[in-house]
């Protein structure tokens, strides 16, 4: 599960790299500027979903103060 996690977090910071890459050589509003954010923010909705509920189901438990 903490691979999917790792996994998961490097995407997000490839696609932000690439939406970087867009923004500095392309025009702005590009096709890939655009895919790029559209990948990025529902990679980030996914991996905040997947957090949650594995600790609904018990995968693993938050800290406890």
């Amino acid at each position: 599960m903490k691979l999917i996690l790792l996994v998961l977090l490097a995407c997000i910071v490839v696609s932000l790299a690439s939406g970087l890459v867009g923004l500095l050589r392309g025009t702005p509003g590009s096709k890939q500027l655009i895919r790029s954010l559209t990948l990025r923010i529902g990679l980030s909705l996914g991996l905040f979903l997947l957090l949650i509920l594995g600790a609904m189901l018990g995968w693993w438990r938050p800290n406890q103060v």
